[in-house]
């Protein structure tokens, strides 16, 4: 893949984090296995770096320990609608095996901590669509 850049992996991580905070708790569960999806998978997708030299995909985890840290749990469905935004400028940065990575990623959270719950199941549905029709 092309030199995505740190915008597309700043909305992963606010989608990703969309998905821990649905209902209004993030744990700790949910970001590590964030921080092992990113590691396992999302390295293999692209090599592109930040303008530190480090790996751009790690952008994904910053946001997502940023939104954390700041209290945004609350801003959950605006997050799920920046990248749909996003996603619909920027519709070449999403082929069929990033569209997949980005689905595996948001059920692997979600099932981190006991399975989906109730919010979990409603903001995965409306990923399911932007990402797969």
């Amino acid at each position: 893949m092309d030199l995505i850049g740190n915008k597309f992996y700043q909305n992963l991580g606010k989608l990703f984090f969309a998905v821990a905070a649905c209902d209004n708790v993030v744990r700790e569960e949910e970001f590590s296995s964030l921080k092992k999806t990113v590691t396992n998978h999302w390295m293999e997708i692209d090599d592109s770096e930040d303008e530190f030299g480090n790996d751009a995909v790690y952008q994904i985890e910053i946001v997502f320990d940023f939104l954390h840290a700041s209290a945004f749990e609350d801003h959950s469905d605006e997050f799920v609608d920046d990248f749909a935004a996003f996603k619909k400028e920027n519709e070449a940065l999403f082929p069929p095996n990033v569209e997949r990575a980005i689905w595996r990623t948001c059920v692997t959270i979600a099932d981190a901590f006991y399975g989906r719950n109730r919010s979990e199941k409603q903001v995965l549905a409306k990923i399911k669509t932007l990402l797969l029709g």
